[in-house]
């Protein structure tokens, strides 16, 4: 019955790309077809679905109100075979894919660096990574295994801890000359950048500063390390920041420590896997190296004078 029920994907890619043109000619050119064929394919859409979904004027076409809430449902649906398809794809040659779901400044500062280690004692590893921000169901995702940061907990995932978040003071060079940073009260006078998902770090920062002040929350916030980092590395601001995220700023000189003291946030970053799944060879060594090397301490590059 269902089967039966769904239309032709060849009618649903010509209705979709008809709507993104406003053109049954212009749809035809892109999917190598007469004009006419497109508009059969339309029209016989239409009479599936017992709606029109387009109105005809003259040489234009306009989606009708039907025809926009399909378009949507359509687009999302082509859009998830289309990343299905090329997800399948990938195992072509290798049996060994690894589908990786991480954060984005972890995965281009942390893990990206390190992958060729690990490909060196599984050569027949490929990886397929994506950003994730928040935790997802891993029967809806197709992901082996994720990186989290929060607390210990994920519905439906086994949760194995990798490090604590352990973040210090940074700022540019020309920052701290120009407003005379010198001891830790000096950063309650100064602009301060936040990182969204951590937005008690300052406060928790000042406490361990032994510092009394009610600043702690102001300042400009960003979704990313990555975007604060940049920020702070052209002279917005001070920044709490990973220092095994920001090695290259500090060896460069484009970032310097403020002080020599750190702050170990509550949170941590985790290796989570779906715990109604086993684990195929390939995870299981990745799990297995990925601890491994979480245990291995970062070399310490302050950039400080």
């Amino acid at each position: 019955m269902r089967r039966g029920f769904l239309p032709h994907a060849d009618s649903l890619i010509a209705f979709e790309c008809a709507a993104r043109h406003g053109s049954f000619t212009r749809a035809a050119e892109e999917l190598h077809l007469t004009q006419g064929a497109v508009s059969k394919q339309v029209r016989q859409l239409e009479d599936r679905l017992g709606v029109e979904l387009f109105k005809r004027v003259r040489q234009r076409i306009l989606l009708t109100d039907a025809g926009r809430l399909y378009l949507h449902d359509v687009r999302e649906a082509l859009d998830h075979l289309t990343g299905a398809t090329r997800q399948v794809m990938s195992f072509a040659g290798s049996a060994d894919v690894l589908n990786l779901a991480t954060l984005p400044t972890f995965g281009t500062r942390w893990l990206a660096p390190r992958l060729a280690k690990f490909h060196e004692i599984y050569p027949e590893a490929s990886f397929n990574l994506a950003v994730r921000l928040r935790p997802f169901d891993f029967d809806k995702e197709p992901f082996d295994a994720a990186i989290h940061h929060g607390e210990a907990v994920w519905a439906g995932g086994v949760v194995e801890p990798l490090f604590a978040e352990e973040v210090v003071a940074v700022a540019s060079p020309a920052f701290r000359e120009r407003h005379a940073i010198v001891e830790p009260a000096d950063l309650t006078r100064v602009t301060r950048l936040h990182q969204s998902t951590r937005p008690l770090a300052w406060r928790q920062w000042f406490e361990a500063a032994g510092i009394e002040t009610d600043v702690a929350f102001q300042g400009p916030r960003f979704e990313q390390f990555a975007m604060i980092t940049q920020a702070a590395a052209h002279d917005l601001g001070a920044a709490l920041l990973p220092r095994f995220f920001i090695g290259e700023e500090l060896e460069s000189g484009r970032l310097v420590r403020l002080f020599g003291s750190s702050l170990k946030l509550d949170t941590a970053y985790h290796f989570v896997y779906p715990e109604n799944r086993t684990l195929r060879p390939v995870v299981s060594a990745f799990r297995d190296w990925l601890l491994r090397e979480a245990r291995e301490p970062a070399p310490e590059r302050t950039g400080m004078p």
